[in-house]
């Protein structure tokens, strides 16, 4: 690990500082809206903008690469980044930002697709699993310190747009001066989406329900924060403990699906989600209690996007994971575009506990599928699956399928 730390250091520190920045806005946007008095249907449109814009990003960066080089789209789109966070709080009108948050979004797209194509090429196959690992890890750290973050200043004024907007530009500087050469870029091919759900219908459906649920949990749970009446700190922490309980449960939820049928432990991952979103829309518990089923919602979602991706893996040639992985990831991609709407709809129709009850009802219905599937046919894969490796939502196909096959390695050893 030391001699990854030493030859990919200025690639996982700037990536920190980027997460931060993302993590900061994200949260920060869902309290400001409440403050300028936008409505919870106009605050899910401007969430959703950036699924949009990462969703576009993900076609277009390889065809940026490929033209210009690593360096150029690097500093492009991170100079883009840096600006908006700063135009946030200078034009407060949600058409406006529903158009900048699709810029981000396309922005982050291509920053974390450049990002893993310049570390896959820096590492060695003995070295991939490590610096995968290490990149993910940065990853967490950066959005669970931008929730700390977030309490440093009123979200009311300039400072806290200040604060991610210098973040994000001294993160390009120990990337763009390190002495590592860019690598060249090769692009992921997609598999067929007819083919992809004959590979794996439970894959496919999976992941476009677990869109949904990411664009709720990471996108909508400080405007539901906001409507709820929770203080900034409240917020933070809650958003925080998504992301603590994702962290947590990823290894021991991965150490078990290798080692049995992981569309039972889909299934109870699932069952377990829907559980918890439902005690939380039927209860209305105290915010202790709220901390933790948001702790056990990340804890789920988490897990399960990295199962459904070794899953439909375990029944596909090494030389198709990658396209299969970028299938996989416009899937889960249409599904975050397209469900914040339907999240605010439903705050406004049921109150603000509709937040839960949208992620107990796409958790119900990943469970529900599950089950038809165990139920109706049986498993092919037998007694030895693929390898489950831990994945970040904001991966792109390239990181995916180097993870997935980094950690096969692992297990084979």
């Amino acid at each position: 690990m030391l001699t990854v730390l030493r030859t990919t250091w200025p690639l996982l520190l700037g990536i920190l500082l980027l997460l931060v920045g993302n993590g900061m806005q994200g949260t920060l946007l869902g309290i400001r809206g409440g403050i300028e008095g936008f409505s919870t249907f106009q605050m899910s449109i401007v969430m959703s903008g950036y699924f949009v814009g990462f969703l576009f990003g993900s076609q277009m960066t390889p065809i940026m690469i490929r033209r210009v080089g690593h360096v150029r789209v690097f500093a492009a789109l991170g100079s883009l980044i840096s600006a908006i966070l700063i135009l946030y709080a200078a034009i407060p009108d949600w058409l406006a930002w529903t158009l900048m948050r699709i810029i981000m979004g396309f922005c982050f797209s291509g920053v974390y697709i450049t990002a893993e194509s310049w570390l896959n090429a820096s590492s060695t196959n003995e070295t991939r699993g490590q610096a995968l690992s290490a990149y993910m890890i940065a990853q967490m750290v950066g959005i669970i310190t931008a929730q700390i973050l977030i309490n440093v200043d009123d979200p009311a004024g300039y400072m806290l747009f200040v604060i991610p907007s210098v973040l994000v530009s001294l993160a390009f500087t120990p990337i763009l001066l390190s002495v590592a050469p860019a690598p060249a870029f090769a692009a992921v091919k997609r598999l067929n989406f007819r083919k992809l759900y004959e590979v794996s219908p439970l894959g496919v459906v999976g992941m476009f329900l677990m869109g949904g649920v990411f664009s709720a949990l990471f996108g909508m749970a400080s405007v539901w924060g906001t409507r709820a009446g929770l203080t900034v700190p409240q917020i933070s922490v809650f958003v925080g403990a998504i992301y603590v309980g994702g962290l947590v449960a990823q290894y021991p939820i991965g150490w078990a699906s290798d080692r049995m049928d992981r569309r039972k432990i889909i299934f109870a991952v699932s069952v377990v989600g829907a559980l918890a979103m439902f005690a939380a829309f039927v209860f209305s518990p105290g915010f202790f209690m709220l901390s933790v089923l948001g702790a056990i919602a990340g804890g789920v979602a988490n897990p399960l996007y990295s199962l459904l991706i070794a899953y439909t893996n375990d029944y596909l040639d090494k030389d198709d994971m990658a396209a299969a992985s970028g299938g996989l990831l416009f899937v889960n991609g249409v599904g975050a575009m397209i469900s914040p709407p339907i999240t605010g709809w439903l705050m406004e129709m049921v109150g603000t506990d509709g937040f839960f009850l949208f992620l107990a009802l796409n958790f119900g219905m990943g469970a529900a599928y599950a089950l038809y599937r165990m139920l109706r046919y049986p498993n092919r894969v037998g007694q030895f699956p693929g390898a489950y490796a831990v994945i970040s939502p904001s991966a792109s196909a390239l990181a995916v399928d180097k993870a997935l096959r980094a950690a096969d390695g692992d297990q084979r050893e």
